[in-house]
């Protein structure tokens, strides 16, 4: 987002604490970091990168700021607990993916919340407008979602004869559905069928894939959802063992052996520094990733 001078303003005194601020506090500042899905499939790359920003900033954790890790490990319903938990800590501050910044949003005016997304921040509720997000929210989008068309013609260009191509999505994340109508607006205008599988365990994994060979899918888009990241594997070895050529939202399937994607850089996203910094030099950057 381009301009946050207010929000700037609000963060100087959460987030920056200046040595006066500091010298008046008794506890060491807290800071909250909130997931959906589980913390344990989160990849190691993004929560290195999110400490290396706060170091950035001039803090590090154990020595001048803690931080609370909190995961609603695939209950989405757990999230309003989990904000509430933080805000009785008195966090400094809340950063979280698209689900626990909404709900973060929804229990606190007054404490800042960061959000890292690849939705419009605006179609989702984060964020009032792009260059005014209001209230007390900002953070970094990469627009991941509305790439899909692009992702889509890659995938044609890989697998030109394709009749059929499957999209994996995961339901219960909240921009999926943002997503699969974006895929089939692209799809449409490029005479391509497509048809959308909806996964949320490893059984309807299996269960996608047998579906999709066998009503002759020609290639796989493999969408949002942290379900699926977390079975990346499982999907990269299905996908190789029917022999389906696949484009990822995310360079962790590539890593995983996957055939390719085309994505923004995640751990820069997470570096929180850009989400509050005016001057911040990293930036989350669209990528091809070829395997």
């Amino acid at each position: 987002m381009s301009s946050r001078r207010d929000f700037i303003t609000l963060l100087g005194g959460a987030v920056a604490w200046p040595l006066a601020a500091r010298a008046q506090q008794a506890a060491m500042p807290v800071v909250g970091f909130l997931r959906s899905g589980s913390l344990t499939d989160v990849p190691r790359d993004r929560v290195t990168a999110f400490r290396e920003g706060l170091k950035e900033a001039g803090f590090v954790e154990g020595q001048n700021v803690a931080i609370e890790y909190r995961s609603d490990e695939y209950q989405t319903d757990r999230l309003p607990l989990l904000v509430a938990d933080l805000l009785s800590r008195q966090v400094a501050l809340i950063v979280g993916d698209t689900p626990s910044a909404l709900a973060a949003k929804a229990a606190t005016t007054t404490v800042p919340i960061v959000f890292v997304t690849g939705a419009d921040p605006v179609k989702v509720g984060l964020a009032a407008s792009l260059n005014r997000p209001g209230g007390n929210v900002t953070g970094v989008s990469f627009f991941s979602v509305e790439l899909g068309g692009k992702q889509l013609g890659l995938l044609r260009e890989l697998r030109p004869g394709a009749a059929r191509i499957a999209v994996l999505v995961d339901p219960k994340f909240p921009t999926t559905e943002q997503f699969v109508s974006d895929v089939r607006a692209a799809a449409s205008g490029m005479g391509q069928q497509i048809e959308a599988f909806y996964v949320s365990s490893d059984h309807e994994i299996e269960t996608a894939f047998t579906t999709l060979v066998q009503r002759g899918a020609g290639a796989l888009f493999c969408g949002t959802g942290w379900f699926l990241l977390s079975q990346r594997d499982r999907i990269v070895a299905l996908a190789a063992r029917h022999r389906i050529p696949a484009i990822y939202l995310l360079r962790d399937y590539v890593a995983a052996g996957g055939l390719m994607s085309y994505a923004q850089s995640n751990p820069d996203a997470y570096r929180v520094k850009p989400a509050f910094m005016p001057d911040a030099s990293s930036k989350a950057r669209s990528r091809v990733i070829c395997r």
